[in-house]
């Protein structure tokens, strides 16, 4: 029987596949972000309401959250290589199912498909790297900014491959969903944790100030990915921007955000709370600002840049924060509790949007969305790291 590599032993050997595990970040991203920018433009282009669309992209953030919420039990029984393989394969169907098929119920599935391939992948990737890492804010510096490459090239991708139709560009991004499969075979399989059995505490780790601290700051950072993968497209094409400058502009907001979330590989001590705390505000107005500006597309722009920059920063040090103030053996937990509030985030963002849109213009609606998702600054700010 092969023997499971300690934490320890990754650790201190430097055998985890950095390699392996940087091409699978970038290879997922990359799939998930045509996705991104290829669902919603499908979405319309099928004849489906404004309001239909957040729904659509709702059905994913609920399939996530619901799946975040068993990730820390399932980490006690499979080792969190097992999920980012997983996670690619589930993804490749999703964007499949979507390429071959505009009716509703699909649409539906396919996204509940994502959401699933989402939990899968970042908890999986975040918790492994943190586990082989002596930093945990680091190594997940490292990951986005491995990710980070899917995210910049992929909307433009998306967008060169939607102006042929958005079933070509989901197909492509099948494909690559797929390939990452094999970069995730070659991560070094760690133990499962084990169970929480030597007195720990148990149950709403997320009331935890680290781990609450890591959780706000999902919650905007999940807001903020949310729009970008749902209304910001929607707009920014009813703004009369074509396919190809939406996509490009939906890379400068991931361009932006692989920035802040190097630059965020960097900070310690007291400034972790501050950096959440800006992280969240700069997430909240950028978005607020897209709608009125969406016109005029270097002004959406820095609008993008602005908010991409903020919640960069919040995806590297909100979940760094979480595992830095528990037990080793609870990591998985408190990066799948943060993840939970960032998927809860994914869901209420579009999905509030879509029943704004029912009373206001959407531009007003994408600014209203925006300026709730500083709300959580206030609770950071309190919060002593």
């Amino acid at each position: 029987m092969q023997r499971l590599a300690s934490d320890d032993d990754v650790v201190h050997t430097r055998t985890s596949g950095p390699l392996a595990s940087a091409a699978g970040a970038a290879l997922f991203s990359l799939a998930l972000a045509i996705a991104g920018v290829a669902v919603p433009l499908l979405a319309v282009r099928a004849g489906y309401g404004v309001g239909q669309v957040g729904v659509f992209v709702a059905v994913s953030a609920i399939a996530q959250m619901s799946t975040r919420l068993y990730m820390g039990a399932l980490m006690r029984r499979l080792p969190d290589k097992v999920f980012v393989i997983l996670s690619g394969a589930v993804l490749a169907v999703s964007s499949a199912a979507i390429a071959l098929s505009s009716v509703w119920w699909v649409f539906a599935v396919s996204q509940l498909l994502q959401g699933v391939a989402r939990a899968f992948f970042w908890t999986g990737t975040q918790t492994h790297a943190v586990r082989v890492s002596r930093s945990a804010v680091g190594a997940l510096a490292k990951v986005n900014l491995a990710s980070g490459v899917g995210l910049i090239g992929g909307p433009t991708l998306a967008g060169v491959l939607a102006h042929r139709s958005p079933q070509f560009a989901l197909g492509v991004g099948a494909v690559v969903a797929a390939c990452t499969v094999v970069p995730a075979s070659a991560l070094v399989r760690l133990p499962p944790f084990a169970p929480a059995s030597d007195g720990r505490k148990r149950g709403q780790i997320w009331r935890r100030p680290g781990v609450g601290a890591g959780a706000w700051a999902g919650a905007s950072a999940g807001g903020w990915r949310g729009l970008l993968g749902s209304y910001v497209p929607v707009i920014l094409d009813q703004a009369r921007q074509s396919s190809a400058t939406i996509g490009f502009l939906v890379s400068v907001a991931n361009a932006a955000s692989v920035a802040g979330g190097a630059l965020a590989g960097w900070v310690r001590g007291t400034g972790l709370r501050w950096s959440l705390v800006l992280g969240i505000l700069a997430a909240g107005i950028g978005t607020a600002l897209v709608g009125p500006v969406a016109g005029t597309a270097v002004l959406a722009g820095i609008a993008l840049a602005i908010s991409g920059a903020g919640a960069g920063v919040l995806q590297t040090i909100g979940p760094a924060v979480a595992t830095e103030s528990v037990h080793p053996q609870e990591r998985g937990e408190a990066i799948a509790s943060a993840g939970t509030f960032r998927a809860a985030a994914l869901f209420f963002a579009p999905f509030g949007v879509a029943g704004l849109v029912a009373l206001m213009p959407l531009a007003v609606a994408l600014t209203a969305a925006g300026l709730l998702m500083t709300v959580p600054a206030l609770a950071v700010r309190r919060l002593r790291l």
